[in-house]
């Protein structure tokens, strides 16, 4: 008898035996969880000699079922792993208490439909027809692999002291424009900052709201929240400002996926400091990632916004590649102060923004606009270029776009780390786009839409990915780069990784995900290339 009592996304055994009696050939299955969310993946097996030697746990597992079912012979054992759909289901967003909603919904996830099972390819046909049967996934969700599953899990392979076969360090560097100023708002106010994490260390974002909440002339904090940090000193800053009188609106994004009950905890706390607290909005997601403080002196208000392309999560912020932008100009608080306000009005205020992109509202008909430009440049037989750098490229609408741009002459360049539904370089139909992946130590996480623009070039950074959920269904933002100095860091960084010659893959319609040829000496690697390009930045 199998029970399905499985997980989300966890490693088991399933156990093929039969009764240890004479004439007894009936079949018996079960399956044991491999605890790998509790123990090591991989145990050291002791020994006297300098010789180092491993065992997996799913081994140490296998080799113990015996105990496990007295008066059974076990014939064989096979691993799967199982992925159940993570997704909250509501019925109706619209109506009642989302949150309660939300909350109940969370309490059924352990018990979801199973939407994926890999399997070992040396299963038996019948039991593995029983375990696709009983967790009722179709053949496009059972994905066939070898004897071992999880690999991120090799990630944490013990290194046994051998530094020299792992990847370089490559500390957090400081930004030396906020240390050697007389204060991070004083620096603000005298031109845009735009750090690269994690490259830079993320510790001027965490400064800039313990600032804020220390400030006496601090008047007012806003910000949103979409995945917070277990132990996070944005948020205990933010307590602290309303503790001390400030007026701080915090938005919290409850259904960003796995992380809804640490949101919905801090949204706890928050509330008990006095802060003003929103959650979802029915039937959208808030992407966002946006802060404004704003502080009075001798009666002139200052507003000093930031804008980044990842989350506010002080862990996450040291292996996920962002972009975070620092400004006091009015050019983006005006919009920002008004999307905070659509926000703080639960999503029934209309508004209009005139610089920043926001989903729902005019990112998706500005891009297409950016893209139609570059068509009618190309059309006049002038340059048109497209760059575009995102984790995932999916719309329908926004693919057959670049398509039609691609035919007409305009040359596009894609850095699609993840899924990307555009087949580039297919003669009549993309023979003037080129793609391609880089997937490295830091997960590439920003968004970077650069447009030609007829040598006046168009550069946004973004929090979106060019899918129709981003594009249509979500509260996103989109931001342009006006100052020179972050218009070429960025440029230069999407440089060096168009040429990175160690981790970017050619994107095709062979899908064969193939290593690009070096062409550099020495070769480059993005990643490290651009640590060393932001550590030997000078600063005016």
């Amino acid at each position: 008898m199998v029970r399905p009592f499985l997980n989300n996304n966890e490693l088991y055994l399933t156990i093929q035996m039969k009764e240890m009696k004479k004439n007894s050939d009936n079949l018996y299955y079960a399956i044991v969880k491999i605890p790998s969310d509790h123990l090591p993946r991989f145990v050291e097996v002791p020994s006297q000699s300098a010789q180092k030697s491993i065992i997996l746990l799913d081994d140490i597992v296998r080799h113990s079922v015996s105990w496990l079912f007295p008066g059974f012979q076990i014939l064989d054992t096979y691993s799967i792993k199982l992925t159940r759909d993570a997704e909250l289901y509501i019925d109706d967003e619209f109506s009642g208490d989302l949150m309660t909603k939300i909350r109940q919904s969370l309490m059924k996830r352990n018990v979801g439909q199973a939407s994926r099972m890999v399997y070992d390819t040396s299963m038996p046909p019948k039991m593995l027809s029983l375990l696709k049967g009983m967790f009722q996934v179709g053949d496009l969700e059972m994905l066939p692999e070898k004897r071992y599953h999880n690999y991120a899990d090799f990630l944490g392979f013990p290194d046994f002291g051998k530094t020299h076969l792992k990847n370089i360090p490559l500390p957090p560097l400081p930004y030396p424009p906020f240390i050697e100023a007389e204060s991070i708002f004083k620096a603000i106010e005298e031109k845009d900052h735009l750090l690269v994490f994690p490259f830079h260390s993320y510790d001027p974002v965490i400064n800039y709201f313990k600032l804020a909440a220390a400030d006496p002339f601090v008047t007012e904090i806003k910000v949103t929240q979409y995945r917070v940090s277990h132990s996070s000193p944005i948020m205990e800053a933010l307590i602290e400002a309303a503790e001390a009188g400030k007026k701080v609106f915090v938005f919290i994004e409850v259904k960003a996926r796995f992380d809804e009950e640490k949101n919905l905890k801090w949204g706890e706390r928050l509330e008990k400091a006095g802060v003003k607290v929103h959650y979802s909005l029915p039937g959208r997601k808030v992407h966002a990632k946006m802060a404004v403080v704003t502080r009075v002196v001798n009666k002139i208000k200052t507003h000093y916004t930031y804008l980044s392309t990842g989350n506010f999560n002080e862990k996450t912020a040291t292996i996920y590649s962002d972009f975070g932008f620092f400004s006091t100009k009015p050019i983006y608080y005006k919009d920002m102060l008004k999307l905070f306000d659509y926000l703080e009005h639960d999503g029934l205020k209309e508004e209009k923004y005139d610089t920043i992109l926001v989903g729902q509202s005019n990112l998706r008909e500005t891009l297409s606009a950016m893209v139609q430009q570059e068509i009618s440049t190309a059309k006049k037989g002038q340059k048109a270029s497209i760059v575009l750098k995102m984790n995932s490229l999916e719309d329908k609408e926004m693919i057959k776009q670049l398509y039609y741009a691609s035919d007409k002459g305009v040359k596009i360049k894609l850095i699609i780390r993840g899924v990307c539904c555009l087949i580039p370089k297919v003669k009549g139909m993309s023979a003037n786009i080129s793609a391609i992946s880089i997937v490295d130590r830091f997960l590439e996480h920003s968004r970077v839409f650069y447009f030609h623009n007829q040598g006046q070039p168009k550069l946004y950074l973004s929090s979106a990915d060019w899918m129709e959920r981003n594009l249509s269904y979500r509260v996103e933002t989109s931001f342009p780069l006006f100052d020179p100095d972050c218009i070429k860091i960025v440029k230069d960084i999407l440089n060096l990784q168009w040429k990175d010659g160690v981790k970017a893959r050619i994107i095709d319609a062979t899908l064969s995900n193939r290593y690009r040829t070096n062409k550099y000496n020495p070769p480059v690697h993005s990643q490290v290339d651009t640590y060393f390009y932001i550590k030997n930045l000078t600063y005016d």
